[in-house]
């Protein structure tokens, strides 16, 4: 089997993800290499002008400019649509003269009246450019300000927002108050912020385009990358795939274990590692279910297992490469047990469902599991709590926080589904669409890992590969899929990923 380095490759830095604080020493960093704040500040404009210009006819134009450098961004949008013959009006919070150097400098470049924002002609404007605040924003909307994002929410005029709809924080991704604006388009510039990854903020945000306006790539050299939006950058130079002089062994061996009643689930996983590469995958159950699992794929190895002394004895007698436990195993002691005796074999793990659930008495003695060998756990925020109790903090922080005590990479699911290591690495995953929202898409997830982990991929690229490319099938299939149309497509999509790599 191939074995990777946990270290990302450098096209990972295509998707990294900044902090409010990162970006701005971005800005400041680009004067060294001879790029002014001045001209970001007119690039950043006039990238938004272009998005408005590729979606909307030329219409009535309200800009809304915020006393600070978000501001600033507003009156090179409203310069910009201006000149392109877009009647445009403006509506500004608080004195011209008590703006930042830069949005001064812009301001007295617009030749047109400025109205109080108190005035904003919101009756006479078929869509609102939003620049009042930007993603560092640390105070409610307040008075007239919130008054008016409200009667903005409440109308049905598009609007399109400057960094960050304002009243979310850049960071937390959480509406700052009680109030934040609704954006159809967000345009930010260099890197992505968490908001615009992470709910509630992403729901605000509306579509999210990324613009260039010339921050030089190496400013990134300055900074300790920790957070992605997962894609194929992150992981696709490590992955393994099959080599003409190898054989079934060279691609793992998967073991995964088996219930009695809800054998759909333990199938389904067992079909995603097939799927997914693994050489070999064999499914662990009771004599009376084995039956069931031998039906379901004559590529399927199916060991009868009835105590845990036999699952012990299969482990001191296989090859195995990986292990997966929970999806359908169910809620009893012997759950457990048999989540102990894959420790004690020291392969890699991935546990989900009851085998989470079953330590949720004495998480403690699940971690002493984590701590010492690879192992990824892929909660949902119920099972999440039963583990690591009511967190404080957006998803990523409860993700960060759930990897550093257990030691493990946490995949906390959702539809901003975080893959978090213990070294404080994490991962957003962005590409899920609503259709993953169905029964049996966790056991398939569980599959897909296990079979990775088989192949020798290390369990942070590996975690955030199962949760892109489950993403990415869903969103070819559409509407109408279900739990076993995922490693059906898995084929398809590896085929193109390896002929045409990230493109």
């Amino acid at each position: 089997m191939k074995q990777v380095s946990s270290v990302l490759p450098q096209s990972a830095k295509r998707r990294c993800v900044l902090s409010v604080a990162e970006l701005y020493r971005a800005d400041q960093a680009a004067e060294e290499f001879g790029v002014s704040t001045r001209a970001l500040m007119e690039n950043a404009g006039a990238a938004v002008s272009r998005a408005i210009f590729e979606r909307w006819a030329p219409r009535p134009i309200l800009v809304l400019c915020g006393p600070g450098n978000n501001g600033g961004d507003g009156y090179v949008i409203a310069r910009h649509l201006a000149d392109a013959g877009w009647p445009v009006e403006i509506a500004a919070l608080g004195q011209i003269g008590k703006l930042p150097p830069d949005a001064a400098w812009h301001a007295s470049q617009w030749q047109g009246e400025i109205r109080p924002l108190k005035d904003a002609g919101l009756e006479e404007a078929a869509l609102v450019v939003d620049a009042l605040f930007g993603a560092g924003l640390s105070r409610p909307l307040e008075g007239e300000v919130a008054d008016l994002v409200q009667r903005i929410n409440r109308s049905t005029l598009p609007v399109v927002s400057v960094d960050v709809p304002s009243g979310i924080g850049g960071d937390s991704s959480q509406p700052v108050g009680s109030i934040a604006l609704q954006a159809d388009l967000t345009v930010t510039f260099f890197r992505k912020k968490p908001a615009h990854l992470l709910y509630p903020g992403r729901g605000h945000c509306g579509e999210v385009r990324l613009a260039d306006i010339g921050i030089p790539e190496r400013v990134l050299d300055r900074f300790s990358l920790t957070l992605w939006e997962n894609g194929p950058e992150l992981w696709l130079e490590d992955w393994p795939w099959r080599r003409l002089e190898g054989h079934k062994y060279h691609a793992g061996h998967s073991l995964l274990l088996g219930g009695e009643t809800m054998t759909g689930a333990a199938r389904l996983a067992a079909r995603a590692a097939l799927r997914v590469g693994s050489g070999l995958v064999s499914l662990a159950a009771s004599s009376e279910a084995a039956m069931v699992y031998r039906c379901d794929s004559p590529s399927l190895i199916v060991q009868s297992c009835d105590a845990v002394a036999d699952l012990s004895l299969l482990l001191e007698n296989g090859r195995y490469s990986a292990a997966g436990a929970g999806p359908g195993l169910g809620l009893r002691t012997e759950t457990r047990d048999k989540v102990l005796a894959l420790h004690r074999a020291g392969i890699p793990l991935v546990l989900d469902a009851d085998a989470l659930s079953m330590f949720s008495d004495r998480p403690e003695a699940l971690f002493e599991i984590t701590r010492v060998q690879p192992t990824i756990l892929t909660p949902h925020d119920g099972e999440y709590r039963r583990l690591f109790g009511d967190c404080e903090g957006n998803r990523l922080v409860r993700a960060g926080t759930a990897a550093r005590e257990s030691g493990a990479v946490i995949v906390l699911k959702g539809p901003d589904t975080v893959i978090a290591a213990p070294d404080g690495r994490a991962v957003i995953n962005s590409n899920a669409p609503a259709e993953l929202a169905t029964a049996g898409s966790g056991d398939v997830l569980t599959g897909l890992a296990v079979g990775l982990l088989a192949q020798g991929m290390n369990a942070f690229q590996a975690a955030a590969a199962v949760v892109w490319l489950q993403g990415e099938v869903a969103i070819n299939f559409g509407p109408g899929l279900i739990s076993e149309d995922i490693p059906e497509g898995i084929p398809r999509l590896l085929r193109r990923l390896r002929l045409h790599g990230r493109d």
